[in-house]
Order: structure tokens, then sequence, then C-alpha cells
């Protein structure tokens, strides 16, 4: 049996003041399913992107406040929200401690872009899964015609 301990899980820094890690993927085994666990300082923010396969987030501390699709409200500790495949959404750390979320995605690979390029090389192009995580500008990230 394959199990994660999130106690043990530091996670990268991805954006200032976020840290997330991705236990569960296509690149760990897994045929249908990754996890992503998110660790959000009071104020940071998971900016705006759209993710290829459908998400649950589910709020495991901390107050977070989530954007789906142009609608905006709490995810209290022990609530999900649903964000639709290819559904603009985010989150923002709205306490005054440390929150953690955690995602759950119908697919094992994942394509996330980001609305805004962020990062000295422009990325705007994460691919979570098999064999490894892959960051790309959009620009180098399309099929060339």
């Amino acid at each position: 049996m394959e199990k994660v301990d999130l106690t043990m899980i530091a996670g990268d820094e991805v954006f200032e003041g976020v840290r997330a890690a991705f236990p569960v993927s296509s690149a760990s085994g897994t045929a249908a399913t990754a996890v992503v666990y998110m660790q959000l300082e009071p104020g940071a923010e998971l900016p705006e992107h759209r993710d290829s396969a459908e998400e649950l987030l589910l709020g495991l501390e901390g107050e977070v406040e989530a954007f789906v699709d142009g609608e905006s409200g709490p995810l209290g500790e022990g609530q999900i929200a649903v964000v639709p495949p290819m559904a603009p959404h985010g989150l923002r750390n709205v306490g005054t401690e440390p929150a953690r979320v955690l995602g759950f995605f119908g697919s094992a690979t994942n394509v996330s872009t980001f609305t805004k390029p962020f990062g000295p090389e422009g990325v705007r192009v994460f691919v979570i899964g098999a064999p490894m995580t892959m960051a790309a500008p959009l620009e180098e990230a399309a099929l060339p015609a």
C-alpha cells in the first residue's frame, strides 16, 4: 500500500509564501489520480491558473479564500471546492496563521497554465506527472504548426 505522510512534506516554494509538493501523480506510479499539497503563509496567493483535470480543493487548516471561475468565497477547514477542468482558479491565505490545502486531481498527469508569466524565465505552463515535473514559458510549450 502506498502511503503519504503530509507532516513530512516541506514542499518547494513555487511563489512567494506558497510551498507546494505533488506527492502522488503518474510520476509516483498512480494511473488515474494526482495530489498537490500546498502551504500558504499569511497574505500569500496561488495565482490564477487553469488545470487540464478536474480538481477538488480540501481546506485542511487556516483561513483561505478560493477563486473559481469568477466566484470567490471562503474555503474553511474540512470544506471542499470543486474546480472544473480548465476553469480559472486560485487561492489566497486571508488569515494571520499559515494555511494548508490539499488538491485532488481526476488525472495522474495534469497541465497547469498560469494566466500571467512569473519568474525570470516567464514560466506559465507546468506539467505534473510522469516522468517528472516540467515548467516552461507558454511560447516554448506550444507545438510547432
